[in-house]
């Protein structure tokens, strides 16, 4: 029987919970698929086919060594602002809706989810499925297509993990048990407590009092560790902590800024800080200009802010600029909106790229890319074959300049400010090595490159489980 994994709140580790139980489960030889039935996040993924999902459900399915596929998210919601936020269904652009009127497509879209859902489970199996937030939001039981509803319809078991780290663990959990439906109180079958710093040993009292409020068994304490996984959305960002590191790279944080999973790679090497709009680049050694949901509206919050003239004071210094998607666009000289992304009208934009981006069509396009860099120094020279994803609105129409990529992008003469919309460039080592090798030879810093391959992350988050979590009975939850 599958199971799924609930949540005392939002960012509790719901996420890599599922991500956990599935590397685990494929451990002992069972297929597995992930599923989350509506997601939110402007930090996305494209499938094999085109499809757009959560970049969490990504995660999941690379986890469970399957490549991912629509079905495992088949509604994302990208929030646009003004409250409201682009359905995406099936890995397609559906409407944008405000939120008010949203919860009017709730039968129309838990229906297509569990259709969704009945898929996974005939091909693999076994589903582990994560809900959304809390679980105990009372005043959205008559639509909560990602948590009460579903649960309703798939009746199955549930586990809720609490993340001890915000505090209140004791009420977080009893009372999201008490608040739930009295029909989903006796499929809660364990529970998992994120985020432990100490000895887990002391809390040994704590999970004897939990067990006899709720009568149902605590599962196991997952200690607070650091592992390299995607973030899932903007709320992660937060969570960074700015590393004292002599190399120091500036991506700036649009109010609408998506997939900045691009720059975690970097993270490990570099000092990356997420800087808001307005606050001073003097003493980065790069900037990145990242994807945003909405690239006329955040370029207006430059201009307003006056980002657009610290960026343009960094080039000048001889910074790098980068723009990734979005942020390719604005390195644009014009931007021409026919009312499908913003406000119709022409928007100038920061002018270090002689190219012109125009939205004509609500559609987009998504898809998976292998390109070449071409060979200009002294950064993309050496980067190679690179592979990614691309996710935007808009078609850009090249200058004068010399193309980034193969069939993408430009780059200046010096080749110190280009753009691209791939998405997931600086994932790939080699191009990672290319920029932080500039980056450290210019400071005259001795650089050790990011190796081709990395230990695989998914299976040190199982081994982190098997260790603290009783998997068997997660397991026995399965077969009953």
């Amino acid at each position: 029987m599958p199971l799924m994994v609930v949540g005392t709140s939002s960012h509790v580790g719901k996420s890599i919970t599922v991500a956990a139980i599935c590397r685990c489960l494929v451990h002992r030889g069972i297929r597995v698929a992930p599923f989350k039935s509506q997601n939110m996040s402007l930090n996305s993924f494209v499938t094999e086919d085109g499809g757009e999902i959560g970049i969490a459900q990504a995660m999941q399915g690379w986890a469970a060594r399957l490549s991912p596929t629509t079905d495992m998210n088949p509604v994302l919601l990208k929030p646009k602002g003004d409250r409201v936020s682009q359905v995406v269904l099936l890995g397609h652009p559906y409407k944008d809706v405000p939120i008010a009127e949203y919860y009017a497509e709730t039968p129309y879209l838990l229906s297509e989810a569990l259709a969704a859902y009945g898929r996974l489970l005939q091909e693999y199996g076994q589903v582990v499925v994560e809900g959304a937030g809390g679980a105990a939001e009372v005043n959205l039981y008559d639509r909560d297509i990602a948590n009460t509803l579903l649960a309703e319809k798939l009746h199955i078991p549930l586990i809720l993990v609490a993340d001890i780290e915000r505090g209140g663990v004791f009420a977080q959990i009893y009372g999201t048990i008490s608040l739930l439906p009295a029909p989903l109180r006796p499929l809660v079958k364990g529970i998992i407590i994120n985020k432990f710093r100490g000895d887990p040993a002391i809390f040994a009292n704590g999970i004897r009092i939990i067990e006899e409020l709720t009568g149902v068994p605590v599962l196991g304490v997952v200690p607070y560790v650091s592992l390299p996984l995607p973030s899932e959305d903007s709320l992660s960002i937060a969570d960074k902590k700015r590393r004292d590191l002599p190399v120091r790279i500036a991506v700036i944080r649009l109010p609408h800024v998506s997939n900045f999973t691009d720059f975690e790679l970097l993270e490990q090497y570099a000092a990356v800080e997420y800087v808001p709009c307005g606050e001073s680049l003097d003493g980065f050694d790069c900037v990145i200009i990242p994807g945003t949901k909405n690239t006329i509206d955040d370029l207006a919050a430059l201009r307003t802010a006056g980002m657009d003239r610290e960026i343009l004071a960094a080039r000048e210094r001889g910074v790098p600029v980068i723009g990734i998607c979005g942020g390719y666009q604005m390195l644009g000289s014009t931007l021409i909106d026919d009312g499908f992304e913003s406000a119709a009208g022409v928007y100038t934009g920061l002018g270090l790229l002689d190219c012109t981006t125009r939205f004509a069509s609500y559609s987009k396009n998504t898809t998976q890319v292998k390109r070449m860099a071409f060979p200009v120094s002294p950064i993309l020279s050496t980067m190679g074959e690179v592979t990614g994803y691309e996710i935007h609105m808009g078609v850009t129409e090249p200058g004068t300049e010399q193309e980034a990529f193969s069939g993408d992008g430009r780059v200046t003469a010096d080749g110190l400010v280009f753009g691209t919309y791939m998405h997931g460039l600086f994932l790939n080592p080699s191009a990672a090595n290319a920029l932080l090798a500039y980056l450290f030879e210019k400071k005259g810093l001795p650089f050790t490159p990011v190796p081709a391959e990395a230990a695989d992350p998914y299976d040190m988050l199982a081994s982190l489980f098997e260790e603290h979590v009783d998997m068997d009975a997660i397991v026995a939850l399965l077969k009953k």
